[in-house]
């Protein structure tokens, strides 16, 4: 296979993925999607946590795949001489592995000074959970959000995981990565990036700790302004089973919602006892018309009421169509890279492929010796 050449800023960023589940992927796709040549270096055979194939797997993308035992003798050596021409390294596996692999920090480091060592876990390097599973749920628990999370007299909502491994943890291990590769091209001075999820998701929750510690959070869910404690902010049924979003907490935006609902002497927003009616005229007035309706209604209006969609719908929403948020390729509906850049804009590149794919070419455009060799030994594996 011929692997694409990159574009986007981070042309010329160098970067080893020692492949983990979730978060360490999406942050190596995000890299990938922003221009870095990105190697993947996955298990022969692929991950034990498969969610579906390969080939439609969109965290994947961007890079090409090769296979490498690391449990091998020679397995570490291939992966230390990636090091040896990489800017940043990325593991996602639990404290200690990598450094039982003979590829720590202080392996990487005695190769590549210069390197920025990124590791990416739910609890961190240490603390007494470090050695401990876990998944997205728990992490956003200890973190304290999701128990903020919730209508009132419910339990607490999962937010899919997209607050953990992904807010709280890729996008801080890639804010990480590039802040320390900015130090390393400056100083020469290669260091490790300590990104876990439960420090991003805290991190995440400014706002809502400043609220709390200044008396405008309440610790019961469903009671606050942005948990749907208000009736102004919040989702509400259509007559077809539809749903609609209304965000309206500016006076402004909140007088346009009564408006195009058709309020007559609608009670005193501000009237914390008159909630409760509020949302009930509010809710009515909703399940009077079809979603579609609503939509026309308030289409071009300062209301902030938009529809619920559903995924396939969101790919075909006029806004996504024009911006071009999704795309296809490769047989895929795919988001498009994120964000945008005027001078050097980010495209997609490489499709997700199996676990090594690309082992052959991918490590030989990386200037390792023998190819052949490391695979007729057992030590890499291409895949058919």
């Amino acid at each position: 296979m011929t692997i694409p050449s990159s574009s986007g800023p981070l042309q010329g960023v160098r970067v080893v993925e020692l492949v983990g589940i979730g978060p360490g992927p999406f942050a190596a796709m995000l890299l990938a999607d922003l221009g870095a040549d990105v190697i993947r270096v996955d298990r022969p055979g692929g991950n034990a946590l498969q969610l579906g194939p390969s080939d439609k797997d969109i965290l994947g993308r961007g890079r090409p795949s090769v296979a490498v035992d690391l449990k091998h003798p020679r397995g570490a050596e291939v992966v230390l001489d990636l090091v040896e021409s990489a800017d940043i390294l990325i593991e996602g596996l639990r404290p200690g592995v990598t450094e039982r692999l003979g590829l720590g920090p202080a392996d990487c480091h005695a190769r590549n000074p210069r390197l920025v060592y990124g590791r990416m876990t739910g609890w961190g390097q240490d603390g007494p959970l470090a050695q401990t599973a876990g998944h997205d749920i728990n992490y956003i628990s200890i973190a304290g959000a999701l128990g903020t999370i919730g209508r009132a007299g419910g339990p607490p909502q999962v937010p899919l995981n997209l607050l953990g491994d992904f807010a709280g943890g890729s996008l801080y291990l890639v804010t990480g990565l590039l802040a320390a590769l900015t130090h390393a091209r400056t100083t020469g001075e290669g260091q490790v990036v300590d990104a876990a999820i439960t420090d991003g998701t805290a991190h995440l929750m400014s706002m809502i700790v400043s609220m709390q510690q200044s008396g405008g959070w309440n610790d019961e869910r469903g009671t606050n302004l942005l948990d749907t404690g208000t009736p102004f902010y919040d989702v509400f049924e259509t007559s077809d089973g539809g749903w609609m979003s209304v965000g309206t907490l500016e006076p402004q935006f909140y007088a346009a919602l009564v408006d195009g609902l058709g309020l007559v002497d609608a009670p005193d927003r501000y009237d914390v006892a008159a909630w409760p009616e509020l949302r009930t005229l509010i809710g009515a007035a909703f399940a009077g018309r079809t979603r579609a309706e609503w939509e026309q209604v308030f289409d071009g209006t300062d209301a902030c009421v938009t529809p619920v969609l559903t995924l396939p719908e969101a790919y075909a929403h006029p806004h996504n169509v024009a911006r071009g948020t999704f795309v296809e390729k490769d047989g895929l509906t795919q988001p498009a890279p994120a964000p945008r850049f005027s001078a050097t804009p980010a495209t997609l590149t490489t499709p997700p492929q199996r676990a090594g794919a690309a082992t052959t070419e991918a490590l030989t455009a990386w200037g390792i010796d023998d190819v052949a060799g490391l695979i007729a030994d057992g030590v890499a594996v291409q895949a058919d």
